[in-house]
């Protein structure tokens, strides 16, 4: 028996696998729905939220990959996860200057049905993930971003709603800001988990 951290595949397994395959094609979707529409409709919140998506995508190919993987690899998975939110997030905040010397109001009705879509598919991703978050630091990450997924599509459904009410385009910038400042937040978090698994490795 090697030390490589391999185990014989199990129910365990298996449903890891389930709710990770169906987290990554649930973001991908979503992920090309949310930013497509965000040009469409000029919205800062839904083209966060959607390269939001495709960040959580990467991070659950990379769990799934880790399955099966020694503890250290798990680990490194969760680092790289974390370190991709963290990119994303300061990416967003370029994005929502670079929108607040150019652009219009956004379409509000378009950002609450587009965000609404996104919310449901996020709650029951986040169900699906809620069953392993606390089995190894790699599963926990993945959750953890679905965790901030549900929050941002709260809030641009909050934002699309305030831009409907008053025409404003500054409720969809502060959204997409805080939408990155949340993003950032979590990466924190998430680098912090796998720093302590790294040294228990």
């Amino acid at each position: 028996m090697t030390d490589c951290g391999c185990s014989p595949p199990s129910l365990e397994t298996d449903a890891q696998k389930r709710a990770l395959w169906i987290a990554l094609g649930v973001n991908a979707v979503m992920c090309f729905i949310e930013t497509t529409t965000g040009v469409l409709f000029s919205s800062t919140g839904l083209i966060a939220d959607g390269l939001d998506m495709l960040s959580d995508a990467a991070v659950y190919a990379l769990a799934l990959i880790a399955i099966g993987r020694s503890p250290r690899f798990k680990a490194n998975a969760a680092m790289v996860s974390g370190v991709a939110l963290l990119v994303l997030g300061f990416g967003l905040f370029v994005e929502v200057v670079r929108r607040s010397f150019d652009g219009g109001a956004p379409e509000g009705a378009g950002m609450i049905a587009v965000a609404t879509v996104a919310l449901i598919a996020n709650i029951i991703v986040l169900r699906l993930l809620s069953r392993q978050r606390n089995d190894e630091v790699h599963l926990r990450a993945a959750w953890i971003f679905t965790r901030a997924d549900v929050v941002a599509n709260a809030a641009v459904i909050l934002s699309g709603l305030a831009v409907l009410a008053t025409g404003s385009r500054y409720f969809d910038l502060i959204v997409g800001a805080a939408i990155g400042l949340y993003v950032m937040r979590e990466a924190f978090e998430i680098i912090s988990n796998a720093r302590r698994a790294q040294r228990a490795g």
